[in-house]
């Protein structure tokens, strides 16, 4: 066996401490520092740049909140965190006190106090009677707890829901300006590190933060958004193509919440009526989101799924505007109440929580509209339609926007082919142009019945070239004389004659009696101006004539009548729907006169 000696003092391994003279040590440290420049001559100069850390750090906020949205979602299923959530939101709405066969209440009268001539017994008898009047008056408060929403609006009903419920107000007027508060900061932040980039990025970026705060802020948040992303001339190109993805871009509730919904509506499960019914959603709206089944008749049908608690959310978010506009009328003075704007607002937006008064809706402008063949509406099937689900006829045809996309598409694989493809594509959506005017114009002047909400999200061309429309939650109706009025208001703006022109706005309810015709008819003028002509045709926009006849008004403190105003926001969603199309293809150098 082999033995191993331990080392000699020869080979030891330990280094001994070199002495140098003082000479020597001087030379080695210059040696060095000339090493060290050398080095730093080599190597390239480091540059802080404030971008790359703002980079970095979005970077690290992106993977953070990914990690954390990762662990939400598991949190959210081991401690059934949504359940526990809805429950608590019930005890803080205090909807587990609400009856909904509350009969209503009548609020007693409190005694008067007297006290000449009353004895002992006198005065015991009042006090007994004072208690029962204090305590008849309590109950008739904590009963208040249990009054539930309206069905239907009404201003009053809902403002003692919630003046019952201040905590409910407080913390979503908190909700409110936190966010639109976070979406300031990030625009200024992002403002500071997108210094030097073009006008149209700034844009974008603003409309892309405010469509992600109206999301967040629910479905009256994404209604105002709608009607923003049709008015491009108020808010700019780029923030209205950002906001239009509030048509058809909104993120869904998850299945097990509509399928409730639809066996509470209905009754029974959903595969009693329906033989297919994909989970999947077709398409998700502010109020509801629209699934594809199948009847057991075997025909194909959508269905339309309201939202969870939708009605609280709306009616207080309407309570809300409601009380800022009573505000803003004592700060103004104002002697009409604007309040009714915020009524009309809420009557509007109720009537389209009830699905039933949207089939009613729909059913009407169908038979009102049959006997023109490029109007197509779908059928409702009223077997299957309740307050919260609207199953209709399902109907297929492309959007604006899906025709849109392929007009403005890129392929390099077959170009030929791609380009007949984008060359038809654009003849359908001019069609669709044409055939929506024409529709507008026969709605408006003919048959009285007016699709109040026409932006892409709820217009379809169809695969027989006709023009479908969808979602009649908001629809005007006008009488007679209001579009002979209105019929006779443009032939008098063209020929400028301004005194007939306030004539037939007294015809369609604009003017009362009382107001200083003569003035009224001087700013009128001044405000609408004189009529432009191209190529012999009046050039007339007529969402921008309507909004100034609006501003003369009020500055009169007129109030606008409801279906005035529906019909200007018709128009304003037509009109902001065509006009970027139109203007695309002409700066694109298309040839109108190729659609039929």
């Amino acid at each position: 066996m082999a033995s191993v000696s331990p080392p000699s003092p020869s080979c030891s391994t330990i280094r001994t401490p070199v002495r140098r003279s003082p000479r020597t040590g001087g030379a080695f440290a210059v040696s060095e520092l000339r090493r060290l420049k050398q080095r730093r001559a080599v190597l390239p100069p480091v540059s802080v740049s404030l971008g790359h850390v703002a980079d970095v750090v979005r970077n690290d906020v992106e993977f953070l909140k990914n990690k954390i949205g990762i662990g939400i979602k598991w949190a959210n299923v081991a401690f059934r965190v949504p359940e526990v959530t809805k429950s608590a939101e019930e005890v803080f709405c205090l909807r587990h006190l609400e009856d909904s066969v509350s009969p209503p209440l009548e609020q007693p009268s409190l005694p008067q106090p007297s006290y000449s001539g009353l004895t002992g017994v006198d005065l015991l008898m009042a006090d007994v009677k004072a208690l029962e009047a204090y305590a008849g008056y309590i109950y008739c408060l904590s009963k208040m707890w249990s009054r539930p929403l309206p069905e239907v609006y009404d201003p009053q009903a809902v403002a003692d829901y919630f003046n019952c419920r201040p905590h409910v107000v407080a913390f979503r007027l908190l909700e409110v300006f936190s966010a639109f508060m976070v979406a300031a900061i990030r625009l200024r932040t992002s403002s500071e590190s997108d210094k030097g980039k073009k006008l149209e990025a700034s844009g974008q970026k603003f409309g892309m933060v405010l469509k992600e705060t109206m999301l967040h802020l629910g479905p009256t948040f994404i209604k105002v958004g709608q009607s923003l992303s049709t008015r491009p001339d108020l808010i700019g190109t780029e923030t209205a193509k950002a906001l239009s993805e509030l048509h058809d871009r909104i993120p869904p509730f998850p299945w097990p919440e509509a399928s409730k919904v639809i066996e509470e509506e209905l009754g029974a499960p959903v595969e009693s009526f329906f033989s297919q019914f994909s989970q999947e959603t077709v398409a998700a709206a502010s109020f509801g989101q629209v699934y594809r089944g199948r009847t057991l008749d075997g025909l194909d049908v959508a269905v339309k799924v309201q939202r969870p608690d939708l009605r609280h959310a709306v009616l207080r978010d309407i309570y809300i505007l409601r009380l800022g506009l009573g505000v803003l009328r004592k700060i103004a003075k104002r002697e009409s109440d604007i309040r009714v704007y915020a009524d009309e607002l809420g009557k509007g937006l109720a009537g389209e929580l009830d699905f039933t008064l949207e089939a009613a809706n729909a059913s009407e402008f169908r038979e009102a509209h049959s006997r023109f063949s490029y109007i197509r509406v779908p059928k409702v099937y009223q077997h299957l339609t309740r307050k919260r689900v609207l199953t209709m006829e399902w109907m297929v045809g492309e959007s604006p926007t899906d025709l849109q996309a392929i007009t403005t598409g890129y392929s390099e694989n077959d170009t030929q082919s791609h380009e007949r493809q984008k060359l038809e594509a654009r003849r359908r959506l001019l069609d669709l142009v044409n055939k929506g005017v024409e529709a507008t114009l026969v709605q408006l002047l003919d048959t009285g019945i007016l699709h109040a909400d026409p932006h892409p999200g709820n217009l379809r061309y169809t695969t027989s070239r006709q023009i479908g429309f969808l979602d009649f939650g908001l629809v005007c109706r006008m009488e007679r004389k209001h579009q002979l009025a209105m019929l006779a208001s443009i032939v008098h703006i063209v020929n400028g004659d301004w005194s007939s022109l306030v004539e037939a706005l007294g015809d369609m309810d604009v003017t009362k009696p009382g107001v200083n015709t003569r003035r009224f008819t001087l700013d009128l003028e001044l405000a609408v101006g004189e009529v432009e002509l191209k190529n012999g045709i009046p050039d007339i926009e007529f969402t921008k004539v309507l909004s100034k006849i609006v501003q003369v008004a009020l500055k009169y403190q007129l109030r606008m009548p409801p279906y005035f105003t529906l019909v200007l926001r018709s128009l304003a969603c037509l009109e902001g729907t065509c006009n970027p199309i139109l203007g695309f293809f002409l700066n694109d150098g298309f040839d109108l006169s190729c659609v039929e």
